[in-house]
């Protein structure tokens, strides 16, 4: 975060961990695997705990959804994640494999985890009709619509936790009125 990616060396890497390069290839590999697995290791948080039993009724739903958008909202916003998203925007040119490590180990996994549960909830008679990757996506619209861009650019502060939660209710009331049954 403080040279940018290109200019960041295993080797300071290493010395910041306080860890032998060759001991941080072992355990990592080159430094793209080293911001893949943190990445990938916050994608992962941004669902429901494993063995979260799929919603029986529109309150379970409503509230699976609502503790999915709160997980992942407060994920978002940790500054660490919010560093990363910078440092993808700042080095995008020189180093597009950030922005894919975003997409893929961060988006990809958040999102077929509220596709699951869409799932679950349309099996369950919950869900009406339609395109789960749309609905995904009008979630996450409802979620955090334009904070992501202000609180990147540092003009918002990163909401705290009462209003992450908020925001995680507003949205799971007004996609269940969209998209419910």
């Amino acid at each position: 975060m403080e040279h940018g990616f290109a200019d960041a060396t295993t080797l300071d890497i290493a010395t910041r961990a306080q860890v032998s390069k060759r001991e941080l290839y072992a355990l990592v590999g080159a430094k793209e695997a080293m911001l893949a697995a943190c990445i990938g290791g916050r994608g992962d948080r941004m669902r429901l705990p494993e063995g979260y039993p799929p919603p029986k009724d529109r309150a379970g739903f409503r509230d699976a959804l609502a503790r999915y958008a709160a997980t992942t909202l407060a994920e978002l916003m940790d500054p660490n994640v919010l560093a990363a998203f910078r440092l993808g925007i700042a080095e995008s040119k020189r180093s597009p494999a950030i922005a894919q490590s975003l997409l893929a180990r961060g988006r990809q996994p958040s999102r077929a985890a509220l596709k699951s549960l869409l799932e679950s909830a349309r099996a369950a008679r919950l869900l009406a009709e339609g395109d789960l990757d749309e609905m995904t996506s009008h979630f996450h619209a409802l979620l955090w619509g334009d904070l992501m861009v202000w609180v990147l650019l540092g003009t918002h502060k990163a909401p705290a936790s009462k209003e992450i939660q908020r925001r995680a209710d507003e949205a799971s009331d007004l996609f269940l009125a969209l998209h419910g049954r």
